[in-house]
């Protein structure tokens, strides 16, 4: 292939890919306006959110094999029409219900490019160290984009209705899709590789489960019956799945894959990571809007050190990894992400010059795991099974963005009900304990005083669900940056006495 095609190709992969994970963070700058003009309740909130990631991640296994059966090319320019549609009707949705629905749409236009994205790639890139910088490139745009949508979603709300967020991806859509309707590789699938709709339904559905547990035990007053009976929706459905794929000649995840050190460890590397990202960043876009009352331009532009540096460090991690221990820059990359994440929690009511430098040290990380991570779940598989490697490391991708949203979302919802106390003369607020949103409301239509009272009570509420949710996200990442380092070193111990 010719040297600009191989790079045109990069670029117009990288255009898709950045739609697919800004549309992950993009509306957390928008959740106040939209919670307010379309009267979202705080259950159809977190579903806004969550939903777009559960569905990406359900299908993705599928969806992957089938760009190995029909040709990746095709797979992905059906996907981004499916995502423009959906982008356009999104964007005017009339109600919470509506957007959910919009928002299924799209994660299936998402779920049909993204395993395409870095199967293409690892198709198109022959030489090694090329290979190893685009895929760097590649997760320099998945990780520093999740942690752009915010800053876009600020950029668009400070001059246009929440919509807009949607609907700037129309024109991005119709350009990529014309431009790779052309320039991209065409390359013949395998025909004779089968596609297994029902065992992507038994794994969506056994998620669907295990997410819906985790939202209701994370309620003030939880249902523990109902809880109890999603958890074994989950496991049934899981169970089923991985007993089908044990049967199946081809399965859609071949767990043997996982047997390996470097690619279980990268896999999980990524889910950690993209759980600590996205988690953190859905309680900080609201902690700058709701609590220190910024605009969300403004919440945007200090979140913006975060996927600067991140861009930085996804190729300049891809073009040091040959020349590199890629076990040491995978858990090393773990632990600077924690120790970035660990200071933003102590300085976040710091100068902003320290904040900026936390955020910085952060993304670096971030950047770097994805890179490292996305590098040994690609390049330890054969070319054959590309398609399969790029959904599982992407399925790790989108599921570590729904266990952020929804476990450090948990706390978040849990730890502020539980601190907040509001004063007898209030009387009944209804949902003031379920989001800040709510409260600050409801404290406008009380009286002078109590309502400024009522109002800064829930801002310090959640300033402690806040604190919590840095905390448990600096944790996860230290924590996996020392288990996988010891199992590296165990490894090693045990490969030199054989």
């Amino acid at each position: 292939m010719h040297p600009i095609k191989k790079w045109l190709t990069l670029a117009l992969v990288s255009s898709a890919l950045f739609l697919i994970v800004v549309d992950m963070t993009v509306l957390y700058t928008a959740l106040p306006a939209l919670t307010r003009e379309l009267q979202a309740s705080s259950s159809q909130k977190l579903w806004i959110i969550n939903v777009y990631s559960l569905v990406v991640c359900a299908l993705l296994p599928g969806l992957g094999t089938l760009g190995d059966r029909l040709g990746h090319k095709p797979v992905f320019l059906a996907g981004l029409a499916v995502f423009g549609v959906a982008s356009l009707c999104a964007a005017f949705s009339p109600a919470p219900v509506w957007l959910i629905c919009t928002r299924i749409l799209l994660a299936l236009g998402a779920a049909m490019m993204m395993p395409a994205t870095l199967s293409l790639i690892r198709l198109t890139f022959a030489d090694a160290r090329e290979r190893s910088f685009a895929i760097g490139v590649w997760a320099a745009i998945a990780s520093g984009g999740a942690a752009f949508g915010p800053v876009l979603g600020g950029f668009l709300l400070e001059h246009y209705w929440w919509g807009s967020v949607f609907l700037i991806n129309v024109p991005v859509v119709l350009l990529t899709l014309l431009m790779a309707a052309t320039i991209l590789p065409r390359r013949e699938g395998n025909r004779d590789k089968p596609w297994d709709l029902l065992g992507s339904l038994q794994i969506m559905l056994g998620l669907l489960g295990g997410v819906y547990a985790i939202k209701e035990l994370g309620k003030a007053a939880p249902s523990y019956a109902v809880a109890l009976a999603a958890v074994v929706l989950a496991a049934v459905f899981m169970s089923a799945f991985v007993r089908r794929q044990h049967r199946q000649a081809q399965p859609l995840i071949d767990f043997k894959l996982f047997r390996a050190l470097p690619f279980s460890s990268a896999v999980a590397a990524a889910m950690v990571a993209s759980a600590a990202l996205i988690g953190m960043e859905l309680a900080l876009s609201q902690h700058l809007q709701l609590v220190r009352a910024l605009s969300p331009l403004d919440a945007g532009l200090l979140l913006l050190p975060l996927p600067l540096a991140s861009v930085f460090a996804g190729p300049l991690t891809g073009y040091l990894l040959p020349r590199a221990d890629k076990a040491q820059v995978l858990w090393g990359s773990l632990l600077v992400s924690g120790i970035g994440m660990a200071s933003y929690l102590l300085l976040h009511d710091a100068s902003v010059s320290l904040q900026v430098a936390s955020l910085v040290l952060l993304g670096l990380g971030l950047g770097a795991v994805m890179t490292a991570a996305s590098s040994a779940v690609m390049l330890n598989v054969s070319p054959q099974q590309a398609g399969m490697a790029a959904s599982i490391e992407e399925v790790s991708f989108e599921l570590g963005g729904v266990l952020g949203v929804t476990i450090l979302g948990t706390i978040m919802t849990a730890v502020y009900s539980a601190t907040l106390v509001l004063p007898a003369s209030a009387g009944l607020l209804p949902n003031a304990h379920d989001t800040l949103d709510a409260a600050l409301q409801a404290a406008e239509q009380l009286p002078g005083a109590l309502g400024l009272q009522v109002a800064q009570l829930a801002r310090d509420a959640f300033d402690q669900a806040f604190i919590a949710v840095l905390a448990t996200a600096a944790a996860i990442l230290l924590a996996a940056g020392v288990t996988i380092r010891q199992l590296h070193l165990r490894q090693s111990r045990v490969a030199m006495f054989i």
